[in-house]
């Protein structure tokens, strides 16, 4: 075998890597029934055939490690890449390179638990339909959440529109004040250069009735090297709750949407090469995208 070939293999250390982490999961988890079929087997097993993707592929540096502690939290990130890529990659983050592993229970829309064989993988590999109700029972159970307030809408951006958030739902925010949980932001730069030329088929995706129908120059995405930058968490104001006011919560899941894009300007600044062409003004353009909303 090649040296080029044997590089896409799963190197010794991270094959004892994953077997450290999931010694640690199973003990943690030696006294959890999960509802929606979470199999911690089937994930080490998948974790192993994504393993070369997350370090030789996608090159995934992670940022902040220090910012996680042990204990529950929602995680909230920037939706990035046309297809939910970044989510897998968060998730395969917060198993290996954070101290303790953890598997992240990552919020996903109906459509994608409800298609088959694909729901029933994602709900075994630790992925729940985003209800209410379901992240409430996660929580009671010492689980973190990872959540992608700007839904659909994050990963359903034409070229000109990458890394611009959009505006993010509050329902997470009532969780989080139902269980005062903290929220820990984070942001994915990489994602979105996957797929540098995409133009969303909107009338398309209704006829067949799907939420996002990109149209892309590749049908595989392309190594764009990802880094994951977490940030410190964002405490639940003791005075809230989850009645409180309608103007309160959304002024501060803003704060929260703030936050991340600041994290984004810091990364996209800190970018490793690639397709410079297409980056560049990808950047510009969200800075100054950021900069008009902060001064107005």
């Amino acid at each position: 075998m090649s040296n080029e070939s044997k590089q896409w293999l799963l190197t010794p250390e991270d094959d004892q890597k994953i077997t450290e982490v999931f010694g640690e999961l199973r003990n943690r988890y030696k006294d959890y029934k999960d509802p929606w079929g979470f199999n911690l087997e089937l994930c080490e097993s998948v974790m192993r055939k994504l393993m070369p993707l997350y370090r030789t592929y996608f090159k995934v540096r992670v940022f902040g490690q220090e910012n996680v502690k042990n204990k529950p939290y929602i995680v909230v990130g920037n939706h990035t890449g046309q297809i939910p890529i970044d989510g897998m990659l968060i998730t395969l983050a917060f198993a290996i390179d954070i101290q303790p592993p953890r598997i992240l229970r990552v919020m996903v829309e109906r459509f994608l638990a409800q298609l088959p064989f694909l729901g029933d993988l994602t709900a075994q590999t630790g992925s729940i339909l985003g209800d209410r109700a379901n992240c409430e029972y996660l929580i009671d159970h010492g689980e973190s959440i990872l959540v992608f307030p700007e839904g659909v809408r994050g990963i359903s951006k034409n070229t000109n529109e990458y890394y611009k958030l959009r505006s993010f739902s509050q329902g997470f925010y009532r969780i989080a004040l139902q269980k005062k949980t903290p929220i820990l932001p984070i942001c994915v730069i990489g994602a979105e250069e996957m797929f540098p030329f995409v133009f969303h088929a909107k009338k398309i995706a209704q006829m067949l009735r799907l939420p996002s129908m990109p149209i892309s120059a590749n049908g595989v995405p392309l190594p764009s090297p990802i880094d994951i930058y977490i940030g410190p968490e964002i405490i639940i104001p003791e005075h809230m709750n989850p009645e409180s006011s309608d103007k309160e919560i959304k002024e501060n899941v803003f704060h929260i949407e703030t936050t991340i894009k600041r994290m984004i300007i810091h990364g996209l600044a800190n970018r490793r090469p690639f397709f410079d062409s297409i980056r560049k003004p990808v950047s510009k353009f969200v800075l100054k995208e950021f900069r008009n909303k902060k001064n107005p």
